[in-house]
């Protein structure tokens, strides 16, 4: 079930996003360090993106989301990922399957419409789930392990996938997995988070990205609608790499990375404007520090102001 948060929501041009990230970001920054030092994730910070309308900025403004663009969203990673890394991360991610979706044709309308509905009204966020133990990323070529049966009734997934940035609070997972045909097609199966057979182990302790709940997620015969199929195809017909998607992936990515730069320098810069002046004689009359240590502490000093 979707968490409606919409009504009350007021509308915003694009400017206000912009806005309303930095306004935000002063919280996220606050709760960042005990986040990470704790390996929680911070449910609250997706919760105020979506009361903002951020959830939704890339989706297109004919389903009701703001429409933005690459260069736009890539603005608003950068200013969350200043204040919090891991929120960006899982942010970027959702941005990018949904600008993937309004415009790729092989999405099918009835599903696009209706993960970009539930953006709008409320916490629904999406990621593809793509990588594996064995294989590891298929950008590299190679067949995934997770496989995908086709009965009368539905596709049975099982399978393993690592690295499921913001599994706990995914709602849907885009699912990279084979068909079991004599001759495998490849692609991505929409599955729902938490049903039955599904499950999350928590393998994820990354410094400075504990947060992002990059865990493993499990698949044991998990029953999906044969609808669930997005896009599917012969290994062969994947050789051509969607240059778009992969040229926004990595905007935003290295918007996240500017981010931390940045938040690096202004903590740098406080540091150095509060630091006192070296006090040589104070060291060095200090009797738990000999003399060379002070004369090394008041080096590096003049280094770092100069």
């Amino acid at each position: 079930m979707v968490t409606s948060i919409a009504k009350g929501r007021t509308a915003r041009s694009e400017p206000d996003y912009i806005a309303h990230a930095e306004a935000l970001a002063e919280g996220f920054v606050a709760r960042a360090a005990e986040h990470d030092r704790t390996g929680s994730f911070p449910f609250e910070n997706f919760r105020e993106l979506s009361e903002a309308g951020l959830l939704s900025l890339t989706v297109p403004a004919a389903h009701g989301g703001a429409g933005a663009g690459a260069r736009y969203a890539a603005r608003v990673i950068g200013i969350v990922g200043k204040a919090d890394p891991s929120t960006a991360l899982v942010l970027s991610m959702h941005y990018i399957n949904h600008l993937v979706m309004a415009r790729s044709p092989t999405w099918p309308a009835r599903l696009s419409r209706k993960l970009a509905r539930e953006s709008v009204e409320g916490l629904a966020l999406v990621n593809a789930l793509r990588v594996e133990p064995e294989l590891g990323s298929p950008a590299r070529g190679g067949l995934p392990a997770t496989i995908a049966r086709r009965t009368e009734t539905g596709w049975r997934l099982s399978g393993h996938k690592i690295y499921s940035t913001g599994s706990p609070i995914l709602k849907w997972y885009l699912v990279w997995a084979r068909t079991d045909d004599a001759e495998p097609r490849v692609g991505q199966f929409l599955v729902p988070a938490g049903l039955p057979g599904t499950r999350i182990v928590e393998t994820w302790d990354h410094h400075g990205l504990r947060a992002s709940g990059s865990h493993d997620v499990i698949f044991d015969d998990v029953v999906v609608p044969l609808d669930a199929e997005i896009d599917v195809r012969k290994p062969a017909d994947w050789r051509v790499p969607d240059v778009a998607q992969a040229t926004v992936h990595t905007i935003f990515v290295a918007a996240i990375y500017d981010g931390v730069a940045r938040a690096a320098r202004d903590w740098l810069v406080a540091f150095l404007k509060g630091r006192a002046a070296c006090d040589l004689a104070a060291r060095a009359g200090d009797p738990w520090r000999d003399r060379g240590t002070a004369h090394r502490q008041c080096a590096a000093d003049r280094i770092l102001r100069r």
